[in-house]
This record gives structure tokens, C-alpha cells and sequence, in this order.
């Protein structure tokens, strides 16, 4: 099994206005990027193209908001969170690099 090209899990992911889980996964593998529960059910996913990420004024701080088929979800990643959501952001362009 290939490794993914990026996996962060301990993260909560909520879609207004209720939490989905609080210990998900973020996964970017073969071109998608996937949200993940706990026990590694998808909660949506969508190609690297087509998923926008960004820090909104009003968001916590470390959180990042993901809309991917025309959802939006508020990933908070546990420790260290503005390290990590700065990573998501390179490994997504480096996804989308490797697209081409």
C-alpha cells in the first residue's frame, strides 16, 4: 500500500452547524484529498483541482476552512495547529503540481 502524499489525524471537522469528528483524518493520496472519521469512514472528498482552503478572520486560531464539492468544513487540527494547517496548504500545491 502506498503512503499518501499527506495524512494529519487527530482533527476535528465540523460543517455548520454541528461537528462531524473529533479525531478525523486528513488524507491527500492519488490526487483527492479525503476527510476521514475516526474509524476511517469518508466524509467527503473531492480531487486536489477542485478543493479551495483558507483561514478565515473568524475562524480559531490553527483552523482552517476546506470547500470541497461545495460544502464547507472547519478543520481544527489538535496539537500544534497553525503548523499543520500551513502544512495542508503546501502538501495540497504540491498535490496540485504533481497533477500535471
Amino acid at each position: 500500500m502506498a503512503e499518501p502524499d499527506f495524512s494529519a489525524r487527530g482533527v476535528r471537522i465540523e460543517r455548520w452547524p454541528r461537528s462531524l469528528t473529533r479525531a478525523g483524518e486528513i488524507r491527500i493520496e492519488d490526487g483527492r484529498l479525503a476527510l476521514l472519521t475516526s474509524y476511517g469512514r469518508e466524509i467527503d472528498s473531492a480531487p486536489v483541482g477542485r478543493v479551495r482552503v483558507g483561514r478565515r478572520w473568524f475562524a480559531a486560531p490553527g483552523a482552517t476552512i476546506a470547500k470541497l464539492n461545495g460544502a464547507r468544513y472547519r478543520l481544527t487540527p489538535g496539537r500544534n495547529g497553525r503548523a499543520r494547517a500551513r502544512t495542508l496548504a503546501e502538501a495540497l500545491r504540491k498535490a496540485r503540481g504533481n497533477r500535471d
